[in-house]
């Protein structure tokens, strides 16, 4: 599996946005002053996203055009190229990832899976982890209801989702600040799939499935 940080998918798909270039709008204009952030960076956070979910403490919960649910839509400045540069998402993620997997096949002969992956913080949860947020060759998510466990107790509710778990662990073999946006991970060639699957949506929870909307 190939895991890379979606920073540098962005980057090559020209998701990159400068400051300079933007003009804050009223509502943007209104957050910023309540929650001291700059207002262009409100601009783009809330142009990144369907919906606020929560404005807090200066920070912008939101739910992008994906359905992803993070802090200010994904958009910040970490591994930027330039001081008043943000980095936005990839447009859709799952589709960076086929054509990263179908231009390693085409160049190189290989067809390893993608994941495409984003930082996030986790609710009532301390720091944050790397998660898929796209995803091609793999199945993200692998159903465990219906077996048994080491007990013979039956699973109800154990859906393992994968691809986040390969994508945290990638995480853990690169360092942050080295600029080494990708990881090859080996030894999960059974999770490797010859179609592309369906992606990191399906890691996405159903709107009517949210207990706390």
């Amino acid at each position: 599996m190939l895991v890379i940080a979606h920073k540098a998918i962005s980057k090559a798909e020209g998701r990159t946005v400068r400051l300079s270039d933007v003009t804050a709008g009223e509502r943007a204009r209104a957050l910023a002053a309540e929650h001291g952030r700059d207002p262009r960076h409100v601009e783009v956070v809330l142009r990144e996203s369907a919906e606020l979910v929560r404005a807090e403490r200066g920070i912008l919960i939101c739910r992008t055009h994906h359905g992803l649910v993070c802090a200010n839509a994904g958009v910040d400045a970490s591994n930027a190229a330039a001081d008043d540069e943000l980095v936005m998402l990839p447009v859709d993620p799952d589709r960076s990832a086929r054509a990263l997997r179908e231009h390693l096949a085409a160049e190189r002969d290989v067809r390893p899976a993608v994941l495409v992956t984003d930082t996030f913080g986790r609710a009532w949860r301390l720091g944050q982890t790397d998660v898929a947020i796209g995803a091609a060759g793999i199945v993200p998510l692998e159903d465990w209801r219906g077996r048994r466990d080491a007990h013979g107790r039956e699973m109800r509710a154990t859906v393992v989702a994968v691809a986040d778990a390969v994508a945290g662990a990638a995480d853990l073999a690169r360092s942050k600040d080295a600029g080494e946006p990708a990881v090859l991970v080996r030894g999960l060639g059974h999770h490797v799939s010859e179609a592309d699957g369906p992606g990191a949506a399906a890691l996405r929870r159903p709107l009517d499935e949210d207990l706390f909307g």
